[in-house]
């Protein structure tokens, strides 16, 4: 007389597809857990250096005035690296929250917010213009590491200028003086930029290991 042993075989089947099953579960909440964890890194790090931008510019370079001519605005740096993929509405949020954050600690009056949300507002065109042949990843952080030196240099020297001309223009607010203010608003775009490119060179490779290291 023979058992049949179908039914344990067909156990074991509905075992292992459970198993599976759990297993899938399993990996796809590990992974929503990681890219929750990412997510939630890059938000503490915009937040850090949001912070640190405002807080060097409003404690330290504000009181750098030679003969009123040299005061570098080096708090956009943090508009110029924000992600390709940033939307249009967040970008000119975020560009007015740090321009104001910048008009209340020097009681400038909304000349900051003005300039930084112009340049906020220009800035999808200008990428477009000077969009690379194989485009943009809409994650890509727009630094000299990772889009190169050159590309950086003409991205940042585009936006530098034309925040400094109608920050300084409405400063002045009169075209009686139309030379000395181009003057100042294009040597003071030159000293912001050459601490922007010293900041990436100084910073980048730290702040690369550091989100490395966070990751893990």
């Amino acid at each position: 007389m023979t058992v049949s042993k179908k039914p344990a075989v067909g156990s074991q089947q509905s075992a292992q597809k459970l198993y599976q099953c759990l297993l899938k579960i399993a990996n796809c909440g590990l992974k929503t857990s990681l890219i929750e964890r990412n997510m939630t890194i890059k938000i503490i790090q915009y937040i850090l250096h949001f912070t640190l931008l405002v807080l060097l510019q409003v404690l330290v370079l504000n009181h750098i005035q030679l003969n009123g001519y040299i005061n570098p605005y080096i708090y956009i740096y943090f508009i110029l690296l924000l992600p390709v993929g940033t939307s249009n509405s967040l970008l000119l949020l975020i560009a007015f929250a740090l321009g104001f954050s910048i008009d209340v600690f020097s009681s400038s009056g909304g000349m900051h917010s003005a300039a930084t949300v112009f340049i906020a507002f220009c800035r999808p065109g200008i990428l477009k213009l000077i969009a690379p042949r194989d485009g943009y990843d809409p994650e890509t952080r727009l630094n000299a590491k990772t889009m190169g030196i050159k590309w950086f240099l003409t991205y940042a020297s585009i936006l530098v200028a034309l925040h400094h001309l109608l920050l300084f223009y409405i400063e002045v607010f009169r075209f009686d003086e139309f030379l000395v203010t181009f003057g100042k608003a294009i040597l003071n775009s030159v000293i912001t930029l050459i601490i922007i490119i010293i900041g990436q060179f100084l910073f980048g490779k730290t702040k690369s290991q550091n989100e490395r290291s966070l990751i893990r």
